[in-house]
């Protein structure tokens, strides 16, 4: 590639919801340029979702998952390559995320599971994976690591916050000066890890329901937040803490709902997200005039609405300013690949508390 050219290229999700794996296919430069064309996903079976969830936490070795969740995603881009007509030999990169299984960055830890290599041989494109080892390497979080990409499907308004519920929340605040390519971008933008965000109330739900989430957050609604249980639950260091700053999708005890029925759990567990995010408000330069929120949280309307209450502006799904919120972080893989061919920073000072600007990924060949 030129410095300057455009390719095509893949981004691979699998993230801490453990819904599924999402797959988007875009036209990217890496830097300004952007064009989605086309996406898939691939929800998890409860049997792989249970298999998957065993080895959550743990930061061992995983050969037999890791295995299957690669081939998964080696049948993922192959559908997806097919269903838009384009030809393995035409993309330039495949960005692989794996599976994040353990996340310490107090110790410089992350564990994304994946066989980066067995997907370039497979697939036939070159793959771009380990995308948050250099960063911690170099003294960072490691996450959150979309923030670059949120800056280039910014609206013009600013400042705007993108906000990611997934199992876990994150934010990305982004200012007025904010433009992809600029040599002072990470002054005018923030991001951060805001606390627990699906992954406490899917873990309740489950495990007293069956169902995998609480849907349409219906069980938040019919219950009572209980306010000395609340209190215990947001009674944590990691909301006094200044950013940059990540969590691993397990650092939160839930064990304080235990006692109370089903959906008084889920209410309380529910205000506990939106308190959390509430709270990131203080870290901010200027407050956002509109929050776009992506992930499997916009989905939920009972969150929706409390969020909107509690944050006290327009909050908003990512699709009303037309962006697709389920191919979201799976086109910043693809983008943050193409960045990581170009030698270009994929995260800084202000996104993972990385003293420079530092690029990242391994490049894995199919031969």
């Amino acid at each position: 590639m030129s410095a300057s050219e455009s390719c095509l290229a893949v981004g691979l999700m699998s993230g801490t919801s453990m819904d599924g794996i999402d797959a988007a296919l875009v036209r990217t430069d890496g830097m300004s340029a952007f064009e989605p064309i086309a996406q898939l996903d691939h929800p998890y079976d409860s049997g792989f979702r249970a298999k998957l969830r065993q080895v959550v936490g743990v930061a061992g070795s995983h050969d037999a998952v890791a295995a299957e969740l690669t081939a998964r995603h080696v049948t993922i881009v192959q559908e997806l390559l097919s269903a838009a007509g384009v030809s393995a030999a035409t993309v330039c990169v495949v960005g692989f995320h794996g599976h994040t299984v353990f996340h310490d960055p107090a110790n410089g830890t992350t564990v994304q599971i994946g066989d980066g290599q067995r997907l370039a041989r497979e697939t036939g494109v070159d793959v771009v994976a380990d995308f948050r080892a250099a960063d911690m390497a170099a003294g960072g979080q490691g996450a959150p690591f979309a923030p670059l990409f949120h800056v280039v499907r910014a609206p013009s308004e600013r400042p705007v916050c993108f906000l990611n519920i997934g199992g876990v929340a994150n934010l990305t605040w982004i200012g007025e000066g904010a433009m992809a390519g600029r040599d002072d971008l990470f002054e005018h933008i923030r991001a951060f890890d805001t606390g627990p965000g699906g992954a406490l109330i899917d873990d309740w739900v489950q495990r007293h329901t069956g169902e995998p989430f609480d849907r349409d957050g219906c069980l938040a609604a019919a219950g009572r937040v209980d306010a000395a249980v609340l209190a215990k639950l947001l009674d944590n260091d990691y909301f006094r803490a200044p950013p940059p700053k990540s969590l691993d999708r397990d650092a939160f005890d839930a064990s304080p709902v235990q006692g109370l029925s089903v959906a008084d759990g889920a209410a309380t567990l529910t205000a506990f997200t939106v308190d959390s995010i509430s709270r990131a408000l203080s870290h901010l330069p200027v407050l956002p005039v509109r929050w776009l929120v992506t992930g499997g949280g916009r989905r939920n309307p009972t969150l929706m609405a409390w969020l909107g209450r509690s944050l006290g502006a327009e909050v908003l799904p990512t699709e009303t300013a037309g962006i697709d919120g389920d191919a979201m972080e799976a086109q910043a893989f693809a983008y943050l690949a193409v960045r990581s061919l170009r030698g270009l920073p994929l995260s800084g000072p202000t996104t993972t508390g990385v003293a420079a600007p530092t690029t990242g990924g391994r490049l894995f060949r199919p031969n």
